[in-house]
């Protein structure tokens, strides 16, 4: 299997930082200037398929981005993702965590509302709440499913 992020030649001379379990580097096609993306060393495709060290890895990696990227792009706030399967956006099957630092001015989406983002097209203001008993019926689907 041929995979992007575990092939140097796709990350050589972009690496950022990194420690043993992980590493950053830019994306080739950044949203905004500094968008960055964090990745184990060993190929994952899911974020439960990191061990524990791995995933302790990225968050010493994002803390340390972050600090840098309010230095190196005056960031007033982050946006922070990942994929998974190509249906959710995961163009690489190898787990990465996408960090875009953000400030007043900047290209892209400001006022993130999930659910208009990702499926509907109906504005977050102009569609009814749930009601109580339609939020206590999901809550008890999903714990029966755990």
């Amino acid at each position: 299997m041929s995979c992007a992020f575990c092939s140097p030649e796709t990350t050589k001379g972009r690496i950022i930082i990194e420690n043993t379990f992980a590493f950053a580097f830019p994306t080739i096609a950044p949203i905004v200037p500094g968008h960055v993306l964090i990745s184990p060393k060993r190929h994952a495709i899911y974020y439960e398929d990191l061990t524990f060290e791995e995933k302790d890895a990225i968050e010493e990696l994002r803390v340390q981005l972050k600090d840098a990227l309010i230095k190196a792009f005056g960031a007033q706030g982050f946006n922070y993702a990942w994929n998974e399967e190509k249906i959710g956006g995961q163009s690489v099957p190898h787990f990465h965590l996408h960090i875009l630092p953000r400030k007043e001015g900047d290209a892209g989406v400001y006022k993130y509302e999930p659910r208009e983002f990702i499926y509907r097209t109906t504005p977050a203001d102009e569609r009814p709440n749930s009601s109580d008993d339609e939020l206590r019926d999901i809550v008890s689907i999903i714990q029966k499913a755990l």
